[in-house]
């Protein structure tokens, strides 16, 4: 009897080529359609309906804050021509030169009135009158003043206080300067203590200081009534 040993040395063995057996190829399965696709009927019902829908009026626009008072700024300055008058505040000045100007010229008044419009947050005295209107022409500087006043008033505020500064050369301004801040209190409405004036050279640098020109500036606070 042969051995278990024998048996497996006399045992065959394949020398046959081995075969591999394909690989089934790998496929994607088709994607389940995402909720957003889902949801595309119903998202375009929702816009259909918004389109059918009435528009809705704009809101409109809130009106600015009612503020207890307001601060502006004005400042002018004219060139100065020999022959002409001097008018400051509304007050004929003794000089032998006056401002060049489509109105009369007067340096305080245009400035209080450009910072009475600038606290109420209007235009500038050029655009709300205009140098090229022939209504304007040699035309008092009072006119302008009384319209910002009104236009203040309108606004419903009055006058704080105010402080002006003229800038000039010549003529000295302090034999004349009680005179025109009373004429500001006039044109105004308003109580002296409650109206400063002062005046400055300017050390004779540049054309304020050469006597060539003349300038102006204003600060006013207006308060709520």
């Amino acid at each position: 009897m042969a051995s278990a040993s024998s048996l497996f040395l006399a045992s065959p063995i394949s020398t046959a080529p081995r075969t591999r057996t394909p690989a089934t190829p790998f496929t994607l399965s088709p994607a389940r359609p995402s909720l957003r696709l889902r949801q595309q009927p119903t998202a375009v019902a929702a816009a259909l309906q918004t389109e059918h829908q009435p528009a809705v009026a704009a809101a409109p626009k809130p009106k600015p804050p009612a503020l207890p008072f307001r601060v502006g700024h004005g400042f002018d300055l004219h060139r100065l021509e020999p022959g002409l008058p001097l008018i400051i505040g509304g007050i004929s000045i003794p000089h032998d030169r006056g401002c060049e100007a489509h109105s009369d010229g007067d340096v305080l008044l245009h400035c209080v009135v450009d910072a009475i419009l600038g606290a109420l947050g209007l235009p500038d005295i050029g655009q709300i009158f205009p140098d090229t209107d022939p209504r304007w022409k040699g035309a008092e500087s009072s006119v302008f003043m009384r319209e910002a006043v009104k236009l203040m008033h309108q606004a419903g505020y009055e006058l704080g206080n105010i402080d002006a500064t003229l800038i000039l050369q010549k003529p000295k301004i302090s034999p004349f300067k009680e005179t025109i801040r009373s004429n500001l209190c006039d044109l105004l409405g308003a109580d002296p203590s409650v109206v400063n004036l002062k005046a400055k050279t300017h050390e004779k640098v540049d054309s304020l200081g050469e006597n060539r020109s003349i300038a102006a500036h204003t600060v006013v606070l207006l308060m709520r009534k």
